[in-house]
C-alpha cells in the first residue's frame, strides 16, 4: 500500500499493460474483411522491442488522425499544465512544471515527425507476392519534407518491408527512378477541382486547366491517363470529402480504382461505413482497391502495407494490410484522442512488447522506491546496489 501511495503512476501504467492483455488487438488486420492475415509476419527489430515505450508511443502518435491529434495535445497539455501547476513547491516552481510539461509534450510531437528510430517490417510467407506502396511523395512535393530525396523515400520503404512503391509527387512527374534498395516506379498525383488522382505508370504533363473546371472536366481526367497507357486511382480523402455523392460517376468515367485507407493525418479517419460503400461498388465493377502511405518525409512508420500478386487483376489484384490502431481512427470521437490512443496502443503491444514494457516500468520502479544511504550517488550505482539488496537478497556491506 506504501509503494501504491508513493509511486501509482507507475503502478497503474504496469496494471493497464497486463489488463490491455485481456482484450487484444491483432497486428495486422485486412481492410476489406477485417480479418486478421495468418500468411504475413510483423517482425520487430530487437531495437524497436528493447526501446518499446518510446517506439509504441511515437507509433501510436503517428497514427492519429488530424483532429484525433489535435485533440490529443489540447487535452495532454492542460493536463500536464495543471499537473505541474499543483504540485507541491513555489509559485515559480509550479510556472516551471506547467510550462515544461507542455514543452515537453511538443517535443514528443516533433520527434514523432523527425526521430530517427527502429521500425517494425512485414515480411509475407508467399515470395510471388509483391510488397508495394502506391503513394508516396518526396521533397519535389509543395508540401514533402525539404530535402526528402527519391533515396530517403527508397531507404523509408525498405526498411519496412515494401519491395517497391510509386512515387506520385503533386503535379510533378518523377524523372529519377531508381531499383535501389527497392525500385521506385513513375507516377504522379494530379491535383484537379478538389480531387486527387493518382496516376501509376509512365505519364506525360497535362494541361491541368482543362481538367480543373468543375466535376464533369475532372472526370475526363480518367480517360486521358488511359490514352497514356496509365491508370488512375480516385485518392482519399478528396473523393470522401469532396466527391461523395460522385462516386458513380467516377466508375463511368473509367476510374481504375480507389483507396480504401491511408496513413494520411486527414484520410486515415476514414469511416468504416464509408469504406464499405467503396468496397461494394468496388467488386462489382472489378475494380483495383489500394492503400497509401501518403509519406511525405514526416513520420518514421507506415500505418499500412499493400500485397499484391502480378497474376491477378482488378478487384482481386491487391491486399490492404493495416494496423488495427490506424483503422480504428474513425471508431473514437476526437475528444476522447487523449485516453482511448494510449488504450488501442496498449491493446496492439506483443507480448515481448509487454515484457519490455513491464520490464523498463519496474527497473523505474525499483531505483525509486529504494532508499539511498547517506552518500550514495545518484544514478545506475544505487540500482545496481539496490538491485543486489533487495532482489538477490544480498547483505548490505559494513559501514567503513
Amino acid at each position: 500500500m506504501n509503494l501504491l501511495r508513493r509511486y501509482p503512476i507507475t503502478l497503474a501504467l504496469i496494471a493497464l499493460v497486463l489488463v490491455s492483455a485481456f482484450s487484444p488487438l491483432p497486428a495486422l488486420v485486412d481492410a476489406v474483411s477485417g480479418a486478421a492475415p495468418y500468411d504475413v509476419e510483423l517482425v520487430r527489430p530487437a531495437a524497436y522491442t528493447a526501446s518499446a515505450p518510446v517506439s509504441n508511443v511515437l507509433d501510436a502518435l503517428t497514427f492519429l488522425s488530424l483532429e484525433r491529434a489535435r485533440w490529443f495535445l489540447i487535452v495532454w497539455a492542460i493536463a500536464l499544465a495543471a499537473w505541474g501547476a499543483v504540485r507541491p513547491g513555489s509559485a515559480r516552481r509550479r510556472l516551471l512544471r506547467a510550462v515544461g510539461g507542455i514543452v515537453a509534450l511538443l517535443l514528443l510531437a516533433a520527434a514523432t515527425a523527425v526521430l530517427p528510430r527502429p521500425v517494425v517490417r512485414l515480411v509475407p510467407a508467399d515470395s510471388t507476392l509483391t510488397v508495394i506502396d502506391y503513394h508516396a511523395h518526396t521533397a519535389r512535393s509543395h508540401d514533402g519534407r525539404p530535402g526528402w530525396t527519391v533515396t530517403d523515400l527508397a531507404q523509408w520503404h525498405a526498411a519496412q518491408g515494401f519491395e517497391a512503391s510509386y512515387v506520385t509527387d503533386h503535379n510533378v512527374i518523377l524523372d529519377q527512378p531508381t531499383d535501389e534498395p527497392i525500385r521506385l516506379l513513375p507516377g504522379v498525383e494530379w491535383s484537379v477541382y478538389g480531387q486527387h488522382v493518382v496516376a501509376l505508370g509512365a505519364v506525360t504533363v497535362i494541361d491541368r486547366a482543362t481538367f480543373n473546371r468543375d466535376t464533369p472536366s475532372m472526370l475526363g481526367l480518367f480517360a486521358e491517363l488511359h490514352r497514356q497507357g496509365a491508370i488512375g486511382i480516385a485518392s482519399l480523402p478528396e473523393y470522401w470529402q469532396n466527391h461523395w455523392d460522385d462516386l458513380d460517376r467516377f466508375v463511368a468515367a473509367g476510374v481504375d480504382g480507389f483507396e480504401i485507407a491511408s496513413c494520411a493525418p486527414k484520410a486515415i479517419a476514414f469511416p468504416a461505413t464509408a469504406r464499405a460503400r467503396v468496397l461494394e461498388l468496388a467488386e462489382q465493377h472489378d475494380l483495383l482497391v489500394v492503400g497509401a502511405s501518403d509519406n511525405h518525409g514526416w513520420g518514421k512508420a507506415t500505418c499500412l502495407w499493400n500485397l499484391t500478386s502480378p497474376s491477378a487483376h482488378g478487384y482481386g489484384a491487391n491486399r490492404v494490410l493495416v494496423r488495427p490502431i490506424a483503422l480504428a481512427q474513425a471508431d473514437w470521437e476526437p475528444w476522447t484522442a487523449a485516453y482511448t490512443q494510449p488504450w488501442l496502443m496498449l491493446r496492439g503491444l506483443s507480448w515481448s512488447e509487454r515484457s519490455s514494457w513491464i520490464t523498463w516500468l519496474l527497473v523505474i520502479l525499483i531505483y525509486r522506491a529504494v532508499p539511498r544511504r547517506q552518500g550514495d550517488p545518484a544514478g545506475i550505482g544505487i540500482l545496481a546496489r539496490s538491485l543486489s539488496l533487495k532482489v538477490l537478497k544480498l547483505r548490505r556491506p559494513p559501514e567503513p
